[in-house]
């Protein structure tokens, strides 16, 4: 496949048409728009796809108004690999992470809004562990879960706060850029994939030679993206990154599945010297009015038990530690749930439907009870 294009966005005085939708989702504090030939266009808002009002856009229009917003390389590159991704600006505000592809024959677009705003560790009720992580110095910590999941959300508050509160040189390597950065105490380099560098490989090659104290590695995809940020991590960086895995144990087993086998042995060994922490995220409905999500979240803290089990080929045991460790900063996400019901930010139907753990989520949620009326 060829890469993406290598260019500056296209700035014009006129606006796109589909801006009024944009602007719609801002408006109404939707998370995505999907525009689709022959149908109305859809906003995600409060974790539901709520339909827009008017006509069905068709299909030859629907291509005509996703290619207004891009420049001839994009649409040339669009047209020969079916798919693109590239961020889209609105007048400096917010930000949408864009997505299009070929539905049925015809243009299609996906887009996720990115506030401009970047919001505390308080604002998104992430556990007070997450300030901890936030103070490390050196090594890897991996933000999981699924699409959707808040993942970017979280690792830019994190770099926010050590913006407002380091010294020190970030970078950031991101595919497309999401939250803006505005230097603070620190330096903030960011470097955007098909605008600033040309890939991921060019970006990692020359990473060294920026003189980073922190990295982001926008997302571990592939083994060579993973061996840089273990040897950043090695060489006294405190790295960041992403990865599509559900909780600290499929993290690790994730990592070495993007390892060629007769590697594994070695990379085992780099993950026990550099990982510090996996934050495994799922966003969750409230029944708040203040905030109509909310994430509940398995936090692993890499100590001396952890390294053992990881060395020894036992990561199939890291749930146990967690759920021992609580005191240590570390919560699992039957604790991380249960701390969820008893703040009412969310009911017991959405807390068991989340559950990767029924069973022992009711035995955490009986700790509620003691002294007066239980809430199961």
């Amino acid at each position: 496949m060829a890469k993406q294009p290598l260019m500056k966005r296209l700035l014009s005085d006129k606006p796109a048409q589909l801006d009024k939708y944009f602007s719609l989702v801002i408006k109404s504090e939707g998370s995505d728009l999907h525009i689709k030939g022959g149908e109305k266009p859809r906003i995600r808002a409060g974790g539901r796809l709520k339909t827009t009002t008017g006509d069905p856009i068709p299909g030859d229009k629907a291509e005509e108004l996703i290619f207004e917003l891009l420049s001839p390389e994009q649409k040339a590159y669009f047209l020969e690999n079916g798919s693109l991704d590239f961020a889209y600006d609105m007048g400096g505000t917010d930000r949408f992470r864009v997505n299009i592809y070929r539905a049925r024959g015809h243009a299609a677009l996906a887009a996720r809004r990115v506030n401009s705003q970047v919001p505390p560790f308080e604002q998104l009720h992430l556990p007070g562990s997450v300030e901890k992580i936030a103070e490390y110095y050196q090594g890897l910590v991996l933000v999981t879960g699924v699409t959707g999941c808040g993942k970017s959300t979280t690792i830019a508050s994190i770099l926010d706060f050590i913006n407002r509160n380091r010294a020190c040189h970030i970078i950031t390597i991101e595919d497309p850029i999401e939250f803006i950065f505005q230097d603070d105490k620190a330096l903030v380099s960011q470097r955007e994939i098909g605008v600033d560098v040309a890939d991921y490989d060019e970006a990692l090659r020359s990473l060294m030679r920026e003189d980073p104290d922190v990295v982001l590695i926008g997302e571990i995809r592939d083994y060579p993206t993973l061996i840089a940020g273990l040897r950043a991590a090695e060489t006294g960086h405190l790295v960041f990154g992403t990865l599509h895995s559900t909780d600290a144990y499929q993290t690790v087993t994730r990592l070495l599945d993007l390892t060629p086998q007769i590697e594994r042995h070695m990379v085992r060994q780099a993950i026990v010297g550099n990982l510090r922490s996996v934050i495994s995220q799922r966003l969750l409905p409230t029944i708040c009015d203040e905030f109509s999500r909310v994430p509940a979240a398995e936090i692993l803290l890499v100590n001396a038990s952890v390294k053992k089990l990881i060395a020894d080929e036992r990561e199939v045991e890291l749930a146990t530690v967690i759920k021992s460790s609580h005191a240590e900063g570390m919560i699992n996400f039957s604790e991380s749930l249960k701390q969820l019901v008893e703040k009412e930010y969310i009911d017991l139907k959405t807390a068991y439907a989340y559950s990767p753990n029924a069973d022992e989520l009711k035995m955490a949620l009986k700790g509620i009870s003691s002294g007066g009326a239980s809430i199961l």
